[in-house]
């Protein structure tokens, strides 16, 4: 999601769920006012307006356009010109996994950096793309599969995290 999207998710969020600005107003402790004026755009959201407000509905899209509020776009963008009905995101993330695969194959790896040619160069940077363009494909296919099946965003991932603690990959 683009920097200043933020504004936009919530908007679409409200208009997923119900809900009123009122509503979502008392869920991160704003009153209608300033939702509205997030929504609009009109006011930037704070973070901890961003982070109770992804909190509360625990929704893919509001979790990037945060991300990308706080990173300076440095994140997944959120596809609003894409189709993104589960089966569609599925098919998608599995043609992007096709490509990571067929490009890290080709990238000179084991090569040191001062062994690299501009080709080389050039390989590890289209794999590195690859992997950007297949991690964008698994998050909106992670966002649809959960709004598809009643199942948490964040839940899913404070799952994953849990597990990657357990195998000690985390302190």
């Amino acid at each position: 999601m683009a920097i200043g999207q933020f504004g936009p998710a919530l908007e679409e969020a409200l208009k997923r769920t119900g809900d009123t600005r009122e509503k979502a107003g008392k869920a991160i402790h704003a009153d209608a006012s300033l939702v509205g004026k997030i929504a609009k755009g009109s006011r930037k959201a704070t973070n901890p307006v961003m982070q109770a407000a992804a909190e509360h509905y625990d929704d893919g899209q509001l979790f990037l356009a945060a991300a990308a509020e706080v990173t300076g776009g440095a994140f997944v963008p959120w596809l609003d010109a894409a189709d993104l009905h589960r089966s569609t995101t599925t098919l998608k993330t599995l043609e992007e996994i096709e490509e990571v695969e067929e490009a890290l194959q080709r990238a000179p790896i084991t090569k040191r950096p001062d062994q690299l040619s501009p080709s080389d160069r050039e390989s590890i940077k289209t794999a590195i793309m690859e992997q950007i363009e297949a991690v964008t494909a698994l998050v909106h296919n992670i966002t649809a599969l959960c709004r598809a099946y009643g199942f948490s965003f964040s839940g899913m991932f404070k799952a994953h995290r849990e597990e990657m603690r357990e195998k000690k990959y985390m302190k």
